[in-house]
């Protein structure tokens, strides 16, 4: 969320920042309902003054025996008590007017970030790995005979409906010793704190992170009005929520490996065949919560974080960094890893890795307390995929196959396979 003061201060920068994410300018309206709202609760204020003085002034007349200035003061204090419950609602609604307004709002990018209408004006940064010549014509997962059998989209839809796998067998165990393998490399080389969250979170977990109000659609609403995480982030990042952490804690670095749940909105027709957008699916998620100026360095840390997965597991990638028009909600800079699918002859998304700056903060209102002294201050938050498990299921195989109908396993993944080094008609041999 904004900082009302700094729109204030610099309406013009505001403005400027929310153009290049291709907005019109806000600032006019803001200030304005902000005014409104400022007046609104001098009046209350002043109004309470009022009849607080004449409160006083009534038990003065009554020890005095005026009987008459008693009833004329006290007929006063009841006018103004109405006044004031006026007065004090007024304010209350446009200060919760204002608050929805800023909500909806979404972040700044930095400077740096490079502008753009959409994601055809993306940047790449730089690729690691060179892709396989295959010697024959690529197949997508799902067709690849060592899956079949593996990944059942029929019987899922029996069950759940589009957009649903069931997975057994070769296949099952595969994705569990990615997930397993993907905690281990964070907990145990990357110094990531490892934790197990709830799945189903209350509306201020969600509004703290960006996602409501203004993205209801793109997630699941229970009857008894718990959501479905979309990710991780949602309970890791508000662990800090409505708190004012020592200056020691800082920074504080978070995995969790999670289902996660996206009803994919303003998706339709698009990848439906196969794995590749579900609307229940598995993320090793990352979150950093540091100080404002240590956001910059930490998001090249979970970047790298991110990519020594996809090294490990010998699979090409390209990291990109969003232009201010393809940038998510609550984001300054993001940068998507993008890994090889030779069975689309592309790159496709495996892991978006944003700083938050302190936006999410402000919605949570998560703060420290400086080593040097003073006030409280926002702390700065950071997410990323570390990464999404049944894309890196799709990419291992993919990048794997042989022409023989087989997939060769990386070998970073032979021990968590009890040593089995290739998946064969959905048997791990």
């Amino acid at each position: 969320m904004h900082d009302i003061r700094a729109i204030r201060e610099n309406p013009a920068a505001f403005d400027a920042a929310l153009g290049r994410r291709g907005l019109a300018p806000m600032s006019p309206g803001i200030l304005a309902l902000d005014e409104a709202r400022r007046a609104a609760i001098l009046a209350a204020e002043t109004a309470q003054a009022a009849q607080n003085a004449a409160s006083k002034e009534v038990g003065a007349a009554k020890a005095r025996g005026d009987d008459a200035e008693f009833e004329r003061l006290r007929a006063l204090v009841a006018e103004k008590k109405t006044e004031v419950a006026a007065m004090t609602a007024e304010a209350g609604a446009k200060d919760a007017e204002l608050r929805d307004i800023l909500l909806r709002i979404p972040n700044l990018p930095l400077d740096e970030v490079p502008e753009g209408a959409d994601e055809g004006d993306n940047v790449e940064i730089r690729r690691h790995g060179t892709p396989r010549t295959l010697g024959f014509d690529a197949l997508e997962h799902f067709q690849l005979p060592a899956v079949q059998g593996g990944m059942d989209f029929e019987t899922a839809a029996k069950l759940s409906g589009a957009r649903f796998v069931l997975m057994s067998g070769g296949v099952a165990r595969l994705h569990r010793a990615l997930a397993q393998f993907m905690l281990n490399l964070h907990t145990g080389e990357h110094d990531l704190i490892e934790t197990i969250t709830p799945v189903l979170v209350r509306d201020e977990a969600m509004i703290g992170t960006g996602n409501l109000p203004k993205f209801a659609e793109d997630s699941y609403q229970t009857t008894n009005g718990w959501w479905l995480i979309p990710t991780a982030e949602v309970t890791l990042t508000n662990i800090v929520a409505g708190c004012i952490v020592e200056d020691s804690y800082l920074p504080r670095r978070y995995c969790a490996h999670t289902q996660c749940f996206r009803s994919e909105a303003g998706s339709a027709g698009k990848d439906t065949t196969g794995m590749l957008r579900q609307h229940q699916f598995e993320k090793v998620e990352m979150v950093t919560i540091c100080r404002p100026e240590e956001a910059l360095s930490e998001h090249e840390r979970m970047t790298r974080c991110a990519e020594t997965v996809l090294e490990r597991l010998e699979l090409p990638y390209r990291r990109i960094v969003l232009c201010t028009g393809d940038m998510g909600f609550g984001s300054q800079k993001t940068h998507d890893l993008e890994v090889w699918l030779p069975g689309q002859n592309t790159y496709r998304e495996i892991s978006s890795v944003s700083t938050c700056g302190t936006f999410q903060a402000r919605r949570m209102n998560a703060r420290y307390k400086p080593a040097t002294g003073g006030k409280p201050e926002f702390v700065a938050t950071l997410n990323g995929s570390g990464l999404a498990v049944g894309r890196c299921l799709i990419a291992v195989l993919e990048n794997g196959q042989e022409a023989d109908g087989s997939v060769t396993l990386p070998a970073a993944l032979h021990p968590y396979l009890g040593g089995k080094t290739r998946l064969v008609e959905n048997r791990l041999v």
